[in-house]
């Protein structure tokens, strides 16, 4: 037997979405959860800026406690494996709650490790439990008026970006100040009091399906992609285009301190101040694909990408065309994530799992990409880290370009 399902009238859903009070409380609650995405996707990257002064407290040196910000990266991504698709099939008011209290209390053991196993071990478990902010945005894209959830998804990945940004920047300034120890303490409160206000916010709902053992839309995934041509398309496309950034961004630093440029490390890490674009033009972008199309707003992207690999590679010896480029690829890259995502979401009755896979490919482009870019900078110098780049945003486009779409379906 199949439950009684009570649908609302067309007229009567546009009246309560019209309503003032419930446009108040809708936009009250996404800027809650988009402060929620800045702090728990902040603690990913929490350790990055902090290893000179993680590497003196434990007698050690910053290239031998390296591997701890890597830790936190395959952390996350068994997070994104493990936890994130649960949003199908659990309360994710409780999910929230849980999570945010695994990290907060992660966090505290970090601080409190004497050793860099015991501090990787806290990272790990904390990065694995943060995936909070990918909980969230299939429940915003679920709820958003329709001709709106573009820019409300955007809303909360500019709050995604610009936490990503305060790690890196805000975190290493902090820990000058008042010790990499109390930083740990400082994101674990945030992350509890953010975390627990969130899921008290989020409204009651009933999880899509039951069906299965708990980690099923683990399972799941691969078959998902396969039966969905746009949410593959999404996949593979976001590969490309976060490979090419991630090639870029990361070997960024050796450019910057080597003898071309000769900046200390210190110089080098404001660079990351340019990843504030990503947060000014998620809101634009979501305009944009609410106006246009996800798919179309994906082109645009991958054109402003092409454009900024010539100026990437003049980047090499001009500073300035540096700068340029490193707001344009970072434009790029936020407008693909948003049109991608929004797509991903909605293409499928199974969000948080389809979510969940479109994460986990960019992640594999990218962690793919940046590995081939440190080798090729070894080889060949930035010229090697720039055909990279050129080399991911040409495969993730024409890889998909060339899939057709099965009869029935419109155009891409």
């Amino acid at each position: 037997m199949s439950p009684t399902v009570t649908r609302t009238p067309a007229a009567t859903r546009r009246r309560i979405q019209d309503d003032p009070a419930t446009h108040r409380s809708r936009n009250l609650l996404l800027v809650l959860i988009a402060l929620c995405a800045a702090v728990t996707a902040a603690n990913i990257y929490l350790a990055a800026p902090l290893l000179p002064l993680i590497a003196h407290d434990f007698g050690s040196t910053p290239s031998a406690v390296a591997w701890i910000a890597s830790v936190a990266q395959f952390g996350y991504a068994a997070g994104l494996l493990f936890f994130a698709p649960l949003g199908d099939r659990v309360n994710r008011r409780r999910l929230v709650a849980v999570l945010s209290l695994v990290t907060a209390v992660a966090l505290i053991a970090g601080a409190a490790a004497t050793g860099a196993a015991a501090l990787a071990a806290a990272v790990l478990v904390a990065s694995a439990a943060t995936v909070v902010p990918q909980l969230l945005i299939p429940l915003v894209a679920a709820r958003a008026p329709a001709d709106r959830r573009a820019r409300h998804v955007a809303a909360v990945i500019a709050g995604l970006f610009t936490g990503i940004v305060a790690a890196r920047v805000l975190g290493g300034l902090a820990g000058q100040a008042f010790g990499w120890r109390a930083v740990f303490v400082g994101a674990a409160v945030l992350t509890t009091v953010l975390g627990l206000l969130t899921a008290a916010a989020l409204p009651a709902e009933e999880p899509r399906t039951r069906e299965g053992h708990l980690f099923a839309g683990l399972t799941a995934m691969p078959g998902l992609v396969r039966r969905s041509p746009e949410l593959w398309r999404a996949c593979v496309r976001q590969a490309g285009m976060y490979g090419a950034w991630s090639a870029l961004w990361t070997s960024l630093a050796l450019l910057l301190t080597d003898g071309s440029y000769g900046l200390s490390t210190a110089t080098a890490g404001l660079f990351g101040l340019f990843g504030l674009a990503a947060s000014v033009v998620a809101p634009l972008a979501g305009g944009l694909v609410d106006r246009f199309g996800a798919a179309n707003t994906v082109r645009g992207a991958y054109l402003l990408a092409a454009v900024s690999v010539p100026l990437f590679w003049l980047g090499g010896h001009v500073l300035a065309a540096l700068f340029v480029a490193a707001i344009v690829i970072h434009a790029a890259l936020v407008t693909s994530h948003v049109a991608n995502q929004t797509l991903a979401l909605t293409t499928t009755s199974a969000p948080a799992t389809a979510n969940s896979a479109y994460v986990v490919a960019g992640f594999a482009g990218g962690a793919t990409a940046s590995a081939l870019a440190g080798l090729a900078f070894a080889s060949f110098g930035w010229g090697g880290v720039v055909a990279v780049a050129g080399a991911w945003l040409l495969l993730g486009w024409s890889t998909t370009a060339g899939r057709r779409r099965p009869a029935g379906q419109g155009t891409r």
